[in-house]
């Protein structure tokens, strides 16, 4: 039922988005549409009153309680950015508005954003740890609580293998392709050579026999 409804929340959130998208920008309705995209949080509560639930019912804590811990916590790091960047492109394409900003790429600018995104990955992990703590203390110390545990490190290791990755653009900063040397402009064509002034070589001095004359 867990996994069942984690794949419902998934096609819940783009469903979502996809339809305050198009009310927004297709239908002109700014307000229905942010009050759809407003609605994408619930289906997160929706997921966790169901596995408290479940939990409730004298469930065994098992792998899809720690899914559905993970499902929130990447939704809480990531799923804004994810909304904001769609919401820019959507506004772009059908709502007239300028293009969006593009990531930059090189640089220490490029491991700045990459820094940025990563710290939505350790807001993920840290909200998932937070729920399967919780979990784990909804159970009690008679429950078998090591699969939530084993969730916490799954979530922390990914943190810190996409941390080493961030880490990498800062150390090995990505480097554009320098631009072209500017072609030097060669003289082909000789100056024009003004009559008055003709060079004293070309000039006909006369000889001394026609001076006498």
């Amino acid at each position: 039922m867990i996994v069942t409804l984690i794949v419902i929340c998934e096609v819940g959130f783009w469903v979502l988005l996809a339809a305050g998208l198009a009310t927004r920008y297709l239908l002109r309705m700014p307000r229905a549409g942010l009050a759809l995209l407003l609605c994408e949080p619930l289906l997160e509560v929706l997921l966790l009153v169901v596995t408290a639930i479940d939990l409730k019912n004298g469930a065994d804590p098992s792998w899809k309680h720690g899914l559905a811990a993970l499902y929130i916590g990447y939704t809480v790091g990531h799923g804004h950015r994810t909304v904001k960047w769609l919401d820019g492109h959507a506004a772009h394409r059908f709502g007239g508005g300028p293009p969006p900003v593009k990531p930059p790429r090189y640089g220490m600018a490029r491991a700045r954003h990459e820094g940025r995104v990563w710290m939505g990955t350790v807001t993920a992990a840290a909200v998932a740890s937070g729920l399967l703590l919780l979990a784990a203390w909804y159970v009690g110390p008679d429950g078998n609580t090591d699969s939530l545990k084993s969730w916490m490190f799954v979530a922390w290791r990914t943190a810190g293998i996409h941390g080493l990755i961030a880490l990498s653009y800062a150390i090995w900063p990505k480097k554009g392709a320098e631009p072209a040397p500017a072609p030097q402009q060669k003289d082909s064509a000789l100056p024009a050579r003004d009559p008055e002034h003709v060079p004293d070589l070309l000039v006909r001095h006369p000889r001394k026999d026609e001076e006498q004359v």
